[in-house]
């Protein structure tokens, strides 16, 4: 689908303008994907693309935008170097905020990401080696899907600058318009954070090193958090990267991100 072809979302910012323009350009000679809805609105889709040699593994990954922006062709641009790694890769539509609030985004994700699995065998993929990841919004819910979910498969998350606490501590200058209202008590089930339960699985946390400062704080007490309750876990900077050329990082095969996240999942 087009950008075109989606119902209305909130105006860009002018660094989300700019990020949708270079994103929508890094992936516009991405062909061969297949499309599959999950629901009736547009945005409850995802596309899936072959490996050139499937290994089994498969990475279903979700945009960002804030929770109230963006669209699964943005994630386009990733999908060669992982398909040249073996590695199916698939990118995952959500609805967005404010129009639908904590949980229908997050569910729209998992929903999305089943579906993935249930496809996987057709691509070459094993359902029993889904791994899930995100950039920002797309990494929270990553984190948030791989610790509350357990219907769903996941070997593992690898989320690029994701948001994991709504908290009291969590540095935000503001509350996400997709929490819904301030007396909802969502805070706490959004958090990744405070839905750590029993062992989780593992986590490769990435972020860039001039990313924004919540977030690079985030990332820190979340590895403590899942390291202090048994889990495994491999962390990245990317030295040099803000916010949005970390993301950017994620299509780039010889770039700081890629070659550690293909060997991350395939010793997975």
């Amino acid at each position: 689908m087009r950008p075109e072809d989606y119902p209305a979302q909130e105006p860009f910012s002018p660094p989300a303008r700019l990020y949708h323009d270079e994103v929508m350009k890094r992936g516009a000679s991405v062909i061969g994907g297949k499309e599959f809805s999950y629901g009736p609105d547009p945005y409850q889709s995802v596309t899936i693309w072959n490996a050139q040699k499937p290994n089994g593994a498969v990475l279903a990954f979700i945009h960002g935008g804030g929770w109230t922006n963006g669209y699964k062709e943005w994630m386009a641009f990733m999908a060669p170097a992982f398909a040249d790694a073996g590695i199916t890769f698939a990118s995952i539509g959500y609805r967005l905020a404010p129009q639908h609030v904590f949980p229908a985004g997050f569910d729209d994700a998992a929903a999305g990401v089943a579906l993935v699995a249930r496809h996987a065998r057709s691509f070459g993929g094993d359902p029993l080696r889904v791994f899930v990841g995100g950039h920002s919004a797309g990494g929270h819910y990553a984190a948030l899907m791989a610790l509350t979910r357990s219907d769903i498969a996941l070997r593992g998350c690898l989320p690029i600058s994701g948001v994991f606490d709504f908290g009291p501590q969590s540095e935000l200058t503001m509350r996400p318009r997709f929490l819904g209202p301030p007396d909802s008590g969502s805070e706490g089930p959004a958090s990744p954070i405070t839905n750590i339960s029993g062992k989780p699985g593992p986590f490769f946390i990435a972020h860039g090193s001039e990313d924004f400062p919540h977030l690079m704080s985030q990332s820190v007490r979340m590895e403590d958090a899942l390291r202090a309750a048994g889990g495994e876990v491999e962390w990245l900077v990317l030295q040099g990267r803000d916010h949005f050329t970390a993301s950017y990082a994620g299509g780039e095969s010889k770039g700081p991100w890629v070659p550690r996240a293909v060997e991350w999942i395939l010793r997975h």
